[in-house]
């Protein structure tokens, strides 16, 4: 049976990820703490790898409660009280960018890169493996680093996770654990899994071989129409259950079963 394998939050957007045994999950959709922080430039547009590739030289590593980081980049190491030290955090975070940074918090919903389908997004083991067999080097940790997914599912087959995506016009549901959710899209990637996540360096070719070896590979049961092109990977949810009529019962663990329902 799928089971749940991984999850990992990322605190602070666009810095490493925090894996987790288990994760509240908020009233839209967000895992608790993912993404709850985010650096802004001086315009108050994120400061993320799709933009700012340098960022890819900052370590972070968060505390177990994820309420304290220590950074570290290019010889130097801070660590920080996030709620507590944000203007501290951001002014590091400026001086090793060169550039003017601020710390912003939305504790209620985190800042999902697609806003529209704000669940975590979704990968099987399987499928992480498959993509790091296509490159020279990549292993299953640097395709995790790379790609940034929330939820990881094991025992199940490569690009498994594309059942949970309908054809147009249709919802597909599946519950994990006791929350059930929408697949809503097959992820469109960016830039930032082409560079290498320790500094940075782009892969030569990466989203085109990425791209030839996806088609090529792409299961039967994979919604083909929704594929205008073949650089996508995971899935993005959305919730379907009130989870705030028993709180109790909208926890993610590691371990749980997932189940197609309709």
């Amino acid at each position: 049976m799928p089971t749940l394998s991984h999850i990992t939050v990322y605190p602070i957007k666009s810095l490493d990820g925090h894996d987790l045994s288990a994760s509240a999950v908020l009233p839209n959709g967000a895992l608790a703490e993912d993404r709850r922080y985010a650096l802004v430039d001086g315009w108050g547009k994120y400061i993320n790898g799709k933009n700012c590739a340098t960022i890819h030289g900052i370590r972070a590593t968060f505390s177990e409660d994820v309420q304290n980081v220590t950074l570290r980049c290019a010889g130097q190491q801070q660590s920080f009280a996030i709620a507590e030290e944000q203007e501290r955090l951001a002014t590091w975070c400026g001086e090793v960018l060169g550039m003017k940074c601020r710390l912003i918090e939305n504790a209620t919903g985190g800042y999902p890169d697609d806003c529209d389908s704000p669940g975590p997004t979704l990968i099987s083991t399987a499928s992480l493996e498959a993509v790091a067999s296509w490159y020279e080097g990549l292993d299953l940790a640097e395709a995790r680093r790379r790609f940034r997914f929330n939820l990881e599912v094991a025992d199940v087959p490569g690009f498994w996770e594309d059942r949970l995506v309908p054809e147009e016009q249709k919802v597909r549901r599946f519950r994990l654990g006791d929350v059930v959710w929408q697949g809503r899209g097959i992820c469109r990637r960016c830039v930032v899994p082409t560079r290498d996540s320790d500094d940075g360096v782009v892969t030569a070719s990466f989203a085109r071989d990425f791209t030839r070896h996806r088609e090529a590979t792409l299961p039967s049961w994979s919604p083909e129409g929704r594929f205008d092109h073949f650089y996508r990977l995971g899935v993005n949810t959305r919730l379907d259950s009130d989870v705030t009529a028993d709180p109790s019962r909208s926890v993610l663990c590691v371990g749980d079963a997932i189940e197609l329902i309709g």
